[in-house]
């Protein structure tokens, strides 16, 4: 993923009301940017950070501009901009960079599945095999080296993982995508520590057939890419 036009640096001041953030450009502009993510963002947005963010030439739009990445002060990369997850998966599948995927002919987005009013961020689908349904869920959260997920506490996340259980006991392959957009994390696992019932269900629902893979990003203002599988661990803040 390329981001054209290029991407534009500024200097964060606050983010505020969740979908916002205040931020002052080089020649000393201040401009309010929309922030596409409902997360905590925990030491993704602290001020003083360099926010990159984009710009739509939708007139229709009530804040043109749009954070993208977080160059934090520590020097790590972050790609804020949760919608980005699933359009990076999509393009590793696609040019056959997630080997663990390949082999299907056919990939759709946004699918209505399940008995929870739920859709299947991508389903992969080939002749003579089972439908291959895939979670994608970003991860940020930063903590010695360790990624984890979730940043709060997730509803929605634990649905997904009933969900994906369901596909995977009626015989169809189910995968919950974990897309590491924090240069900083060497590893992934569940955030234990914020949300107890999620790590519960995730470790139901790999004994029941759903399978875990993490991939790890090279993340810089000019794009990003999926890059290499991360482990993932069962271990705990405090474990």
């Amino acid at each position: 993923m390329h981001f054209e036009p290029a991407l534009q640096p500024a200097t964060l001041i606050k983010r505020y009301k969740r979908f916002l953030a205040d931020v002052i450009t080089p020649d000393g502009r201040e401009l309010t940017l929309h922030c596409a993510n409902t997360g905590a963002m925990t030491g993704c947005a602290t001020p003083g950070d360099t926010v990159w963010y984009s710009t739509s030439d939708n007139a229709k739009r009530k804040y043109a501009h749009s954070w993208e990445l977080t160059e934090t002060q520590r020097h790590h990369w972050i790609c804020v901009n949760t919608l980005r997850a699933n359009q990076l998966v999509r393009e590793a599948i696609e040019a056959g960079r997630i080997p663990e995927l390949s082999g299907y002919s056919n990939l759709s987005a946004e699918v209505k599945y399940g008995t929870e009013n739920s859709r299947i961020d991508l389903m992969l689908q080939a002749e003579n095999q089972p439908d291959c349904y895939i979670e994608v869920k970003s991860v940020t959260l930063l903590h010695e080296g360790q990624g984890f997920f979730p940043d709060a506490v997730t509803l929605r996340g634990q649905k997904h993982l009933r969900e994906l259980q369901s596909m995977a006991e009626q015989g169809q392959r189910a995968v919950l995508f974990f897309a590491v957009l924090h240069s900083g994390i060497e590893s992934v696992s569940a955030a234990h520590h914020i949300d107890p019932r999620y790590t519960e269900l995730l470790t139901q629902v790999q004994k029941n057939g759903v399978e875990v893979m993490c991939y790890g990003a090279a993340l810089s203002a000019e794009g990003i890419r999926l890059t290499e599988r991360l482990p993932l661990v069962t271990k705990s803040l405090n474990g």
